[in-house]
């Protein structure tokens, strides 16, 4: 599973501590599911687009009542409009960030070149 997905054992045990996962068991041995397997990718995706892991459970959760997927559908479309207008705003900032970083270091080229002049005449 670790090699499949790209997660550390340390990830998965959490995973399973939190009750995201529950993977059959023999002995020490940890037995994953078609059904485990799927709900890691969306635990993945999740955190991917950084989705908290309590909102993960809560549409795991839905699957798992509903047994179907238009409420958990439409709990993904409210939460992932939000999470597009908190990028948008993550992203407007580190914009203005970058042009101002951009600037003052321009700024900073310009003075040293402004300063070697200077110091050559």
């Amino acid at each position: 599973m670790c090699a499949e997905f790209g997660v550390t054992p340390r990830t998965l045990r959490y995973y399973e501590y939190i009750e995201l996962i529950a993977p059959e068991r023999e002995g020490r041995k940890r037995l994953y599911t078609p059904r485990d397997r799927g709900r890691l990718k969306l635990i993945l995706l999740g955190r991917r687009f950084g989705f908290a892991l309590e909102r993960i459970r809560q549409w795991l959760d839905l699957y798992d009542e509903d047994a179907g997927t238009e409420l958990q559908t439409r709990m993904w479309i409210e939460s992932s409009a939000t999470r597009l207008e908190e990028l948008e705003r993550e992203r407007e900032e580190l914009d203005q960030t970058i042009d101002e970083l951009r600037a003052l270091r321009e700024a900073a080229i310009a003075g040293m070149l402004t300063g070697k002049r200077h110091a050559a005449e």
